[in-house]
């Protein structure tokens, strides 16, 4: 095999399909549905083995940034942080890893992975990869094929051609589009494999196939890379000539037309999780077909997924193949056939302005997160976390008060140019118009209640004077 290979983590998915777990704000790969950890966590650390693999790239966009250096933070992995300045599908970011792979060594190797995917047998995934890379050094882009083990019509599907090699690496004859059921059945019969969505190659084949088939998306990215610049751990891809790349998938772009596809079939426990559905196929069941996390309580219920988050308790009686999902402030309950139509219900959900279709009650900030206890027009009250040695922005309101109770762990305030701490179960407050910060100098978190008073008590009341997170931009504190 040639030398090591470069992962190259796409982690910009909106995961919809999986509301309201998933969501906008914190869609799935994010959130630790099966398994240890998110499954972002999970590739990074399948990605790991120093002898197999180097340091991995993350392509992310500007909302996710501090979510993906606080996961990679948890797992003690070191990456680069790549941001796109807006979402323009998987086309542009696989070329501008390949520029920034080839940048790092001309002769590396590039692992493509989604950030949202579930492998179950890890010596089988890096034994396909050893497989893949000896098929990618001599000019060929692989793709991984998962045999089939049922007739899915939400799965594109490949069909392998001849062998190239004693290892089981086959061409590609041919990509086809998610057919309907009967058509799925052939495919089956006939041996194709589902399309996994994941791609290792020679970082200059995959850049000479999209400076032939994709002119645009090449001059694109190799603009928008000379034009990035590094933000504090990231580094961000200028914008304007990023702007200019075709939104478009490296399938369409690329791997349905390139004659230098390759396949290696896999068999290594692949399931991308795209549906309430998936999840439940990936989970283990009990004796009565149903899989359960959370604080959940079944009885005469069959074949059915039911999850809930603490403190939610979820009680189940006599259904039969149905999905409940429930958080704090949305609860999902379909039939386990309809499980690919939730993306149209968020759709719905979007239309009629439901904050709960892309936020969570739970926002997650650079500095740690916020929580909403209540909420009416002219109060709010929030639970605060702010992580060890983090701070807020120095900044100030027009149209509202706040008061601070610190529950746990101790906080430093600045209010209006003086300094002073505050000890659990006491409080402080922070006038109209006043210039504060909160942080926390110690070694454990710092929580506390916050009660706003006023007017208005939007986010985007605030006026951001100093801030350690490059934000004095945006509106979000």
């Amino acid at each position: 095999m040639a030398g090591k290979i470069i992962p190259v983590v796409m982690c910009g998915g909106a995961g919809t399909r999986l509301w309201p777990v998933s969501r906008e704000s914190m869609p799935k790969q994010f959130v630790p549905l099966i398994g240890e950890g998110s499954t972002f966590q999970q590739v990074m650390r399948r990605t790991s083995a120093p002898q197999l693999f180097a340091r991995p790239i993350v392509v992310t966009n500007e909302e996710f940034r501090f979510l993906v250096a606080e996961q990679l933070r948890e797992c003690a992995i070191a990456a680069d942080i790549v941001l796109e300045p807006m979402r323009r599908d998987s086309g542009p970011a696989v070329a501008v890893s390949a520029l920034f792979a080839a940048e790092r060594d001309p002769q590396a190797l590039v692992l493509v992975l989604a950030a949202d995917h579930v492998i179950r047998k890890l010596d089988d995934f890096r034994a396909a990869c050893r497989c893949a890379a000896e098929a990618a050094a001599l000019g060929r882009i692989v793709t991984f094929g998962i045999p089939p083990s049922h007739a899915a019509t939400n799965y594109g599907y490949i069909r392998a051609g001849k062998q190239l090699n004693g290892a089981g690496v086959c061409e590609v004859d041919a990509f086809v589009e998610k057919p309907d059921a009967a058509t799925a059945a052939k495919y089956v019969d006939a041996g194709y494999l589902w399309n996994s969505g994941n791609f290792l190659f020679h970082a200059s084949t995959m850049w000479e196939e999209i400076e032939r088939l994709e002119p645009l998306i090449a001059e694109a990215a190799k603009a928008s890379v000379a034009a990035a610049t590094r933000d504090l751990d990231f580094l961000r891809l200028g914008a304007e000539p990023f702007a200019k790349a075709p939104k478009k998938s490296i399938d369409y772009a690329v791997m349905e037309r390139t004659k230098r596809a390759a396949v290696v079939p896999a068999d290594f426990g692949w399931s991308d999780i795209g549906s309430w559905s998936a999840v439940w196929d990936v989970l283990d069941h009990d004796a009565d077909g149903n899989a359960s996390t959370g604080a959940v309580v079944l009885s005469h219920t069959r074949n059915s997924l039911v999850h809930s988050e603490e403190p939610i308790l979820t009680a189940v009686l006599g259904l039969e193949d149905v999905i409940v999902i429930s958080t704090a402030d949305a609860v999902l309950v379909a039939a386990r056939k309809s499980a690919e139509d939730v993306k149209a219900l968020v759709e719905q959900l979007k239309a009629q302005n439901q904050r709960a279709a892309v936020e969570h009650r739970r926002i997650y900030r650079p500095w740690g997160y916020y929580q909403d206890i209540d909420l009416a027009p002219r109060y709010r009250v929030k639970r605060i976390v702010v992580k060890p040695g983090s701070e807020l922005s120095l900044q100030k309101h027009f149209h509202r008060s706040e008061h601070w109770v610190v529950v746990k762990g101790t906080a430093e305030v600045t209010l209006n140019g003086t300094t002073r701490s505050v000890h659990e179960n006491e409080s402080v407050y922070i006038p109209i118009g006043s210039v504060h910060r909160l942080a926390n100098p110690g070694k454990i978190p710092l929580e506390l209640i916050e009660v706003q008073v006023g007017s208005y008590v939007g986010e985007d009341d605030i006026v951001r004077i100093e801030d350690s997170y490059g934000r004095i931009k945006t509106q979000a504190r």
